[in-house]
């Protein structure tokens, strides 16, 4: 359990935000597709991406360090290799989806499994589409959970229209298009991130992007390799933001961060609500990265009920902006929420209410009435986006998180950073 201290201010300029966990995944993972080594500077050293690493070198991946911040993954000539071991993803839901769709068009036999938070989150939205063209494969409960054993085949060409937006569902089925027999269609009720796309497009391969609609080309030849520096997470950096917003006198400049539209909604949403915030020295690279500044503010309520796809992420932590914004803020069209790591819904209202804010959850979301709170000891329910945005909310009233190692799976160096902008602001 960590225990925080009530603070007045936080200031500084954080430099070391965790670099991006999804695009750190899709390195992983699409280097295996590459003709050549590919070149990745800043990847995410946490357990969900390293596990998504190692998945790869059990696949065949060779990974070299050049320095200490840059490495080579090396594919192997003669593809993707059957591996010896059944291939963990610890508490990965995305190396688990992404490598599904991959695998499932890929001679061999695979077994992946987790840990007991994985095992119990819903596999059936990406087995269910990957079965419909051809997939072979077999989970627990019906294809429900893992672990999930894939025979991988030559698949069909596809048309698919997916009722739910999700980038992992996208994913891998664009994976398993890339060998598939013929051309391959996936459409989304809204734009999900669109990070694989990008990045596959950006390797060569043959897909035309036209908003929510993807046409996709059988692979002809390997993939181009690519050279990228991983800008810093947007979603590890809202932390820090919400922060800088609700501590009076409080000022931080979040450099690198990544700036794809499909990931900042969240910062849109706070500078609807009243947050003075900045984007400088763009620049584009793979994608979009810049610095974010952040302000003191004052915040006021709203509603959210689009582009929810965007906010998935960020939507914990959102509410912990909504307990200090005047009014009663309300979010709907986020059922999404309830399968994540945890039930986040469930998460975030059960702790506002231990902490005396008023917080109503409902079956697509939640209600939270701006006020003053008090310190309790609240749970992290093992999920890194609940303890980090708890951490929030306790490094003003004080207050305690269990579990708060959890943290672990996506920002280990989540408590150094909040240590130094404190001193600076003292």
């Amino acid at each position: 359990m960590k225990e925080f201290k009530p603070i007045k201010k936080i200031n500084g300029e954080i430099v070391d935000i965790a670099a991006d966990k999804s695009i750190s995944h899709r390195c992983a993972i699409f280097s295996l597709l590459a003709e050549k080594p590919c070149e990745v500077k800043n990847f995410l050293h946490a357990q969900d991406t390293l596990n998504t690493l190692k998945i790869s070198q059990n696949l065949g991946l060779e990974v070299v360090n050049k320095d200490s911040k840059t490495m080579l993954f090396i594919p192997k000539k003669e593809g993707i290799l059957e591996p010896k071991n059944v291939l963990d993803c610890g508490n990965a839901g995305t190396a688990m989806r992404l490598f599904t769709g991959l695998l499932a068009s890929t001679k061999g036999y695979f077994v992946l499994c987790g840990d007991e938070y994985l095992h119990a989150r819903p596999m059936q939205r990406v087995i269910e589409p990957l079965k419909s063209i051809g997939a072979c494969i077999f989970a627990r409960e019906d294809n429900k959970f893992a672990p999930i054993s894939i025979v991988g085949q030559k698949l069909e060409g596809f048309d698919y229209t997916s009722n739910v937006a999700s980038a992992q569902i996208k994913s891998a089925m664009l994976l398993a298009g890339l060998f598939a027999k013929d051309v391959c269609r996936f459409e989304e009720p809204i734009l999900s991130r669109d990070h694989t796309e990008k990045m596959l497009k950006n390797m060569g391969a043959n897909l035309k992007i036209e908003g929510k609609k993807i046409t996709l080309f059988p692979l002809e030849k390997k993939l181009d390799s690519f050279s990228v520096e991983i800008p810093a997470d947007p979603s590890s950096a809202f932390f820090f933001a919400v922060m800088a917003l609700i501590l009076p006198d409080s000022h931080l400049v979040l450099k690198n961060i990544l700036l794809n539209p499909t990931r900042i909604e969240a910062f849109e949403v706070l500078k609807k609500m009243g947050g003075k915030i900045t984007y400088e020295n763009i620049k584009e690279d793979l994608d979009i990265s810049g610095d974010i500044v952040v302000k003191s503010s004052s915040l006021r309520a709203i509603v959210l009920e689009e582009k929810i796809a965007w906010l998935i992420d960020e939507l914990p932590a959102l509410g912990i902006a909504m307990a200090f914004a005047e009014g009663k803020s309300v979010v709907k069209n986020a059922k999404e929420l309830r399968i994540k790591e945890t039930d986040r819904i469930k998460a975030v209202v059960s702790n506002l209410q231990k902490m005396g804010i008023e917080a109503y959850e409902f079956e697509d979301g939640f209600s939270i009435v701006g006020g003053e709170a008090k310190p309790a000891i609240l749970e992290s329910f093992g999920d890194h986006r609940i303890a980090m945005s708890f951490a929030i909310i306790c490094s003003v009233y004080g207050g305690s998180v269990k579990d708060f190692d959890c943290v672990n799976v996506s920002f280990p160096n989540f408590l150094e950073i909040l240590n130094k902008v404190v001193e600076n602001g003292n």
